[in-house]
């Protein structure tokens, strides 16, 4: 087997593992979401298009858990109603009044989490704005 062909495929072995650690490192499916890790915009998204930016805060607003900002914007892909939101064991959940649940979103990653709906079209929430 020639030199040039053995250091290719080490290099391209290097590359995957590199890719894979990175990946690794955002990793966080399944942990609770952090309030002062998650404050700041979050683009809601489903069938791969935007909808709208929702902001989650990291200062609670009475009983109904951490601040939360839906804009109209976000129209009937939302519950109505919504406001606040809490970290939950494995993500978090977005409170309707009096903090009772009314969506909860699974932590795929540091940036991703994942809201399946009975309907078949899950929704995404993606750290930051569409442009961002």
């Amino acid at each position: 087997m020639k030199l040039s062909t053995i250091a290719a495929g080490l290099v391209g072995a290097l590359l995957a593992s590199a890719s894979w650690c990175a990946l690794a490192a955002d990793n966080q499916a399944g942990t609770p979401l952090a309030p002062a890790d998650a404050a700041g915009p979050w683009t809601l998204e489903s069938d791969g298009r935007a909808i709208c930016v929702v902001n989650l805060g990291k200062d609670k607003v009475g009983d109904a858990g951490l601040a939360l900002r839906v804009p109209a914007a976000c129209g009937d892909a939302l519950p109505s109603g919504l406001v606040g939101w809490a970290p939950t064991a494995d993500g978090m959940s977005l409170l309707g009044e009096g903090g009772q649940p009314s969506i909860a979103f699974n932590r795929w990653s540091n940036s991703l989490l994942v809201s399946h709906r009975s309907s078949g079209v899950d929704l995404q929430l993606r750290r930051g704005g569409p442009n961002s």
